[in-house]
């Protein structure tokens, strides 16, 4: 039987959206699961939405596998601590699939708060991708955001060259600085970095620098409740500490990569991402 309940537009276009883009009906069950949904109800609304009979379900939507990993890793750290240009970062927790590390102390308070400052006044409602290489408003992002253009400010520079310098990997690999701020009960639901490759839109989003091939996410101050970093296939969740970072690499079609802002339940939370690609990356005009 199919759902009578009413379906929220977003989430009917998130599962319109992810199904499209190749992700399995078990995969896609399990994301609404881990968002609050039981199986019964999810497996309700996933009918209703593909306008098909319970039954026919998984034979219906089951989408070809993403392709497999091809091996490629970006350089990571592997010592408890390091020195990256005199700043002290520890590693908190480290994982191979995907491959992830926590990084504490990868900021200092000071940078935070200076972060915070040289962002704030040029936050926008944040936005994704979609398949043609667009950026668009995305119901399931509900936070502020703003880019920063490669070495803008002389604080950009010297985090940009911190990520570089114990990454392995140059400044130019870098996409701008991304800052995003969340209120309570906003998030980020689950989602991919890399761009999928069946998407009319890949070779276009890959011109400018190819690929994504990791992410570090820096949080830039301690929400009172709320606010980790969830990565579900594997059951980790990265508590937004400031100054610490989360740092995750991946191949194209690593489902082990999936992650989500979880809700701030209380207080706010501030981020800063960087996206990583496997060629230099054009710079936007300022």
């Amino acid at each position: 039987m199919k759902s009578h309940l009413p379906i929220r537009p977003e989430l009917r276009e998130w599962i319109l959206t992810t199904t499209s883009a190749g992700h399995s009906v078990d995969t896609v069950l399990k994301m609404m699961q881990d968002t609050g949904y039981d199986l019964r109800q999810s497996r309700s609304i996933l009918a209703t939405v593909l306008n098909m009979p319970i039954s026919a379900l998984d034979a219906h939507t089951q989408a070809p596998p993403a392709p497999k990993s091809q091996g490629r890793r970006t350089r990571h750290p592997e010592a408890p601590q390091m020195v990256v240009n005199g700043h002290t970062v520890h590693v908190g927790l480290s994982m191979e699939s995907p491959a992830l590390r926590v990084l504490n102390d990868f900021l200092s308070a000071e940078e935070c708060n200076a972060l915070i400052e040289q962002a704030r006044p040029r936050l926008q409602r944040a936005r994704t991708v979609d398949s043609s290489g667009k950026q668009q408003i995305d119901a399931r992002r509900t936070s502020e955001g703003m880019f920063f253009v490669t070495g803008e400010t002389p604080l950009i520079q010297r985090i940009e060259q911190r990520i570089a310098s114990m990454l392995s990997i140059p400044v130019d690999h870098g996409e701008g600085l991304q800052v995003l701020h969340y209120l309570p009960g906003q998030q980020y639901e689950p989602h991919y970095d890399w761009f999928n490759p069946d998407q009319p839109g890949f070779a276009a989003i890959t011109a400018k620098g190819g690929q994504r091939i990791a992410s570090l996410v820096m949080y830039l101050n301690t929400p009172e409740a709320g606010g980790g970093t969830a990565f579900p296939q594997v059951g980790v969740t990265v508590t937004a500490l400031c100054g610490s970072a989360v740092y995750f690499a991946y191949d194209t079609g690593d489902e082990a990569s999936l992650h989500a802002g979880l809700p701030v339940q209380k207080g706010e939370k501030w981020i800063a991402t960087k996206w990583l690609r496997e060629r230099p990356f054009q710079k936007a005009a300022r």
